[in-house]
C-alpha cells in the first residue's frame, strides 16, 4: 500500500482484525466511528473534523472491519457484535480505559453499543444522522447498500448524501469510485447488507430499554433533508435518552460534518469541553 495515501494511518491487532487507524491531536480522546457508504474509510468520512479539532482533542478514528484499510481473514462475520469487540479490542490496546464517542449513521449505532454494552469505557456520546433505532429501510439506504460499482451510480450515490449538489465534483466521484473498486472492497460490502436490507436495519437497532438506560450527556446532530437516516431517528433518540439535546440543520443532507463542517465542529468541541458533573 502506498504510504502517501492520506486514508492509510497507523496498524493495530485487535483479535483477528487488523485495524488501521488515525490519531492525531492531544488531550481529552474521541472516538471518531464512520458510516457504511461504499468505499468510506474513517480517514474520509472524518478527515476535516481530525484536521479542525486536532489541535484541541485527541482523535482515534479507525477503519472498522470491512471498511477502508483494516484487514479481515477471508471467513469473518460481519455483524454488530463483531465491530463492538473490535471497538473495545482497539480502546485496550491503546491503553484507553473511557473516551468521548462519536458516531456517523452505521457509526452511531456501534457508538450505542458501546454506551449500552461498556458505559464504563463511554463520558459522552454524539451521534450524528445515526442509526440504531427502528425505522423503515429509505431508497435512500437501500441504494447506498445496494450500490453496484459505476462512476454513475457513485454521482447518483454522492447526490443522495449532499443537499448542496454543487458538491458532487467530477473528482470527488472519481475518488469514492476508485475506493469502492479497491480489491476486496465491493466483496466484502455485498457480505455485509445483502438484500433484503430492511434486516439490517433491524439488526443495527437496539432496544428502546436498552437505549433508555443510556446515561452519558448525548448530542443528537442531524441534517434536516437527509435522505439516507431520517430526522425521526434522531428525535426517538431524543425521547428516549434522558440526557440528550439535538441539533437539526437546514438545508443539509446526511453529510453534516461535510455540509456544515465549522458549525458542526464548533458543537463537537462545545459539548464536548462542557462542564458535565461526569467529568
Amino acid at each position: 500500500m502506498a504510504t502517501d495515501n492520506p486514508e492509510i494511518g497507523q496498524r493495530i491487532t485487535t483479535g483477528n482484525v487488523e485495524t488501521n487507524f488515525h490519531d492525531r491531536g492531544t488531550g481529552r480522546p474521541v472516538l471518531l466511528l464512520h458510516g457504511s457508504g461504499p468505499g468510506v474509510s474513517a480517514w474520509a468520512n472524518w478527515r476535516l473534523v481530525i484536521e479542525g479539532l486536532a489541535p484541541q482533542m485527541r482523535l482515534l478514528a479507525p477503519d472498522l472491519a470491512g471498511f477502508g484499510y483494516s484487514a479481515v481473514p477471508a471467513d469473518y462475520r460481519f455483524s454488530r457484535e463483531g465491530w463492538l469487540a473490535q471497538l473495545v479490542g482497539f480502546l485496550d490496546a491503546l491503553g484507553l480505559d473511557r473516551v468521548d464517542v462519536v458516531g456517523n449513521s452505521f457509526g452511531g449505532s456501534m457508538a450505542l453499543a458501546m454506551a449500552i454494552g461498556h458505559p464504563e469505557r463511554v463520558r459522552r456520546l454524539v451521534l450524528m444522522g445515526s442509526v440504531g433505532v427502528p425505522f423503515e429501510l429509505t431508497p435512500g439506504l437501500d441504494a447506498v447498500w445496494g450500490y453496484t460499482p459505476s462512476l454513475e451510480g457513485m454521482r447518483e450515490l454522492i447526490g443522495i448524501f449532499a443537499f448542496d449538489q454543487s458538491r458532487i465534483t467530477d473528482e470527488l466521484v472519481a475518488l469514492r469510485h476508485a475506493a469502492s473498486t479497491r480489491p476486496g472492497v465491493q466483496d466484502a460490502y455485498r457480505r455485509m447488507f445483502p438484500a433484503p436490507r430492511q434486516r439490517w436495519v433491524d439488526a443495527m437497532a437496539h432496544d428502546e430499554a436498552a437505549v433508555r438506560g443510556i446515561r452519558q450527556p448525548t448530542l443528537l446532530i442531524h441534517g434536516r433533508d437527509d435522505r439516507v437516516i431520517p430526522l425521526e431517528t434522531s428525535l426517538t433518540l431524543l425521547r428516549w435518552i434522558d440526557d440528550a439535546q439535538l441539533h437539526v440543520f437546514g438545508r443539509c443532507g446526511h453529510w453534516t460534518q461535510i455540509e456544515h463542517a465549522a458549525a458542526f465542529q464548533r458543537l463537537l468541541r462545545d459539548f464536548l469541553d462542557a462542564d458535565h458533573a461526569d467529568g
